[in-house]
């Protein structure tokens, strides 16, 4: 082969062809720095049948410059890129810049060089200098990341280094993890959790693609099960993958893996440092990583020898991506698990609609764990009207919440109350003249952070401190908080139990796997009495003494036209209700709402939750809904509010007219205005005959645009804002 194509990472020129140099080999997937121009570009050698690309002839053809020094990315990996391309409407570079995770991994291992505080303590220090001494204990990392931690400029921390309160440390990107056990703890497990574990063990000895739902309720052991396959795909000494939606959650997990296997797994998600990074993305391509556990983006990583896949808590809405390539990372795990033709385990107690429908097919093999591990039982779940209990004018808690709270404290067993909305209130005004206080960068209102003193946009990230007057009419002390938010129910609690022990926990509060673990610990060594949380507490976690949850705002999920709210809803308190009861003592759900005839909150209280996905299904069959239909998005951003609006128009105009596919708006979108950007959406919904991809591809392909104008694509989105 003398000429090779390459797939690189330029927008405008996704695919390049090249001549190979006399005595440069290379393969399929191989990483190479080739010309373009003055610059250098890195690119993926792909199978040219596979890239459509003008042909070039061959004495304008420029040669590779190198080959680099990493395995090539293997053809189950390429395959799945150009699925994702294809399936999400994607950049095929987009999708397969993913894959790289490290560009400082690229060329291979080596030293870099780390600071730490070196325990000098300096005689005299700047304000900012102790600032960062205060805030860098425990930490190793570069300058430039140390800076981020700190919140001072690089020049501070250099400043440092110079008068030796920093010191150097030389690492070794490339240093060998500690190997899993699979032997280490064999746990005793029960019948049922044995023959689920004995399937998986199984599927993974065989090396085929096998998808497993694995259906249990809350407390059921579904981890256990799981990590015996874990443990076959070791001793094979072949990789495996576990995906979790969200950092928080990793605390935990890598608590209970490393009880398990003798150390923790390696970590994968955007909070690690460069040199972690680096050092994790080259052990998972030499093969030497054995189990990785990360978020959504570890799914592309070029693992050398993947034996399984898991996705733990499934269903979570956090595993779809909604910017960039905008893909579904539950969805792609099985397929990557089928083009490796490996098993893969979605573990949930409340599946996706969608993976139950699967499984009722056929597609997915699945596997029930009905019953709590260990005898404990299933919590008893209640409803608290709130026309009929109405809480104390100015309060958020029902009486019989409080007082179920009460004797709990008394008893010395723990509560937790769930809100999934963060800070104090979600809307300041002026009592005054009525000003509100909205973020000047999107369609949002600033919500109050008492803890932190700030008014603060949720999306884009602006932060004001609270004025002491309206900044309309100037008068003073006559701000409002309006609605509540976990540190209001905190509050609330402070006042109506003074002698309880409380702990908001927030992606706010809980922003490093240090805070996490402290958490953990304090509920775990019961120096915590009632934790009031959001979603960040659904999940995961196992205090054995937390025997009362109470939902304060049930009705909060069903709001704001999402397709999936009551399902969302339903997953959502069903999972915080598990948190209750799961050792020795009964536990108890109390969930408020103001509609206690709705179907979701019914299903709750009765404890049906079949009832509520047949009811839910029959729903969706209607409206030709995911499962049964296929739900489409268009996106058009700009920072000029009238090109939006035209690109927007110009693609309604052109609208196909096909008996499968119907097409909404263009309307604004609910959040008509994101980080600076003017929005507007079409909504497509299409029958499963409709060729989806081929259609809107075909719709758009023709069109031009201004040039400050985004068009992305969303296939089966999940936020509708």
């Amino acid at each position: 082969m003398t000429r090779v194509r390459l797939l690189v990472f330029n927008p405008a020129l996704p695919v390049l062809d090249y001549r190979l140099p006399a005595g440069l080999a290379v393969e399929f997937g191989q990483l190479v720095m080739a010309p373009l121009g003055p610059r250098q570009v890195l690119g993926i050698v792909w199978e040219p049948e596979r890239l459509g690309g003008d042909e070039v002839p061959e004495s304008k053809l420029r040669p590779i410059l190198e080959v680099l020094p990493v395995p090539p990315l293997s053809t189950p990996l390429r395959r799945l890129i150009e699925w994702c391309a294809d399936y999400y409407v994607a950049p095929i570079n987009a999708v397969a810049r993913m894959a790289l995770g490290s560009m400082a991994a690229l060329r291979g291992g080596g030293t870099t060089t780390e600071y730490r505080l070196s325990g000098e303590e300096p005689k005299r220090l700047t304000p900012q200098r102790a600032a960062a001494m205060d805030a860098l204990h425990g930490e190793q990392a570069s300058i430039r990341e140390l800076a981020e931690y700190a919140g001072v400029s690089e020049g501070v921390l250099r400043g440092m280094v110079g008068a030796g309160i920093l010191e150097p440390v030389t690492v070794d990107l490339d240093r060998p993890y500690p190997q899993a056990r699979p032997d280490f703890a064999q746990p005793k497990l029960s019948e049922a959790q044995q023959a689920a574990a004995d399937r998986f063990v199984s599927a993974v000895k065989e090396h085929k693609f096998v998808p497993f739902l694995l259906d249990g309720v809350t407390g059921s052991g579904k981890t256990e099960c799981y990590f015996e396959a874990v443990a076959e795909a070791i001793r094979e000494k072949r990789q495996v993958l576990v995906l979790l939606p969200e950092i928080a959650l990793t605390e935990n997990f890598l608590r209970r893996f490393e009880a398990r296997f003798g150390v923790p797994p390696i970590l994968w998600h955007s909070s690690l440092k460069q040199s972690e990074r680096r050092r994790a993305w080259r052990a998972i391509v030499s093969g030497q990583a054995q189990v990785v556990v990360g978020a959504r983006s570890a799914l592309f990583m070029p693992y050398r020898q993947l034996g399984l896949i898991v996705v733990d808590e499934a269903h979570e809405v956090s595993f779809k991506q909604d910017d960039g390539v905008r893909y579904n990372a539950r969805d792609v795990a099985v397929i990557r698990a089928r083009f490796e033709s490996i098993p893969v385990i979605l573990a949930s107690a409340t599946p996706a609609l969608e993976s139950l429908q699967l499984a009722e097919a056929g597609v997915y093999t699945k596997i029930d764990l009905p019953d709590r591990f260990g005898g404990a039982t299933l919590p008893d779940v209640s409803i608290v009207d709130l026309r009929k209990e109405a809480p104390e004018r100015g309060r958020w808690l029902a009486p019989r919440l409080v007082e179920e709270m009460r004797e709990r404290l008394a008893r010395g067993e723990q509560s937790l109350l769930f809100l999934n909305r963060r800070g104090y209130a979600p809307l300041t005004l002026c009592r005054h003249c009525g000003y509100r206080f909205q973020c000047p960068n999107c369609s949002a209102w600033l919500v109050e952070h008492r803890l932190s003193r700030r008014l603060a946009c949720h999306h884009c990230g602006h932060e004001v401190p609270p004025p002491e007057a309206c900044p309309e009419c100037q008068t003073p002390d006559c701000l409002v908080a309006c609605g509540p938010g976990v540190e209001r129910i905190a509050d609330e609690v402070a006042e109506v139990l003074p002698d309880a022990r409380v702990a908001v926990v927030t992606s706010d509060t809980l922003n490093s796997p240090e805070k996490i673990s402290e958490f953990v610990a304090a509920a775990e060594e019961k120096l915590i009495d009632v934790i009031v949380g959001t979603q960040i507490v659904t999940k995961g976690y196992h205090f054995p003494e937390l025997t009362l949850v109470g939902v304060v705002d049930a009705d909060l999920g069903l709001e704001g036209g999402d397709l999936r709210a009551a399902e969302r809803t339903y997953q959502q308190v069903a999972q915080v209700a598990g948190r209750a009861g799961r050792g020795e003592k009964p536990g108890e759900v109390l969930i408020q709402t103001r509609h206690p005839e709705a179907a979701v909150i019914a299903a709750l209280a009765a404890g049906d939750r079949d009832a509520f996905y047949e009811a839910e299904a029959e729903a969706r069959k209607d409206a030709f809904a995911p499962p049964f239909g296929r739900w489409a998005a268009i996106i058009v951003s700009s920072e000029d509010e009238a090109e939006a609006r035209d690109a927007a128009r110009a693609i309604g105009g052109t609208r196909p007219d096909l008996p499968d596919v119907m097409v909404l708006g263009p309307a604004p979108a609910p959040l008509s205005l994101l980080r600076g950007r003017y929005r507007y959406r079409l909504l497509i919904n299409a029958r499963r005959s409709a060729k989806l991809q081929d259609v809107i591809r075909a719709w758009l392909a023709p069109l031009q645009f201004a040039q400050g104008v985004r068009v992305s694509v969303d296939i089966d989105p999940y936020s509708f804002v």
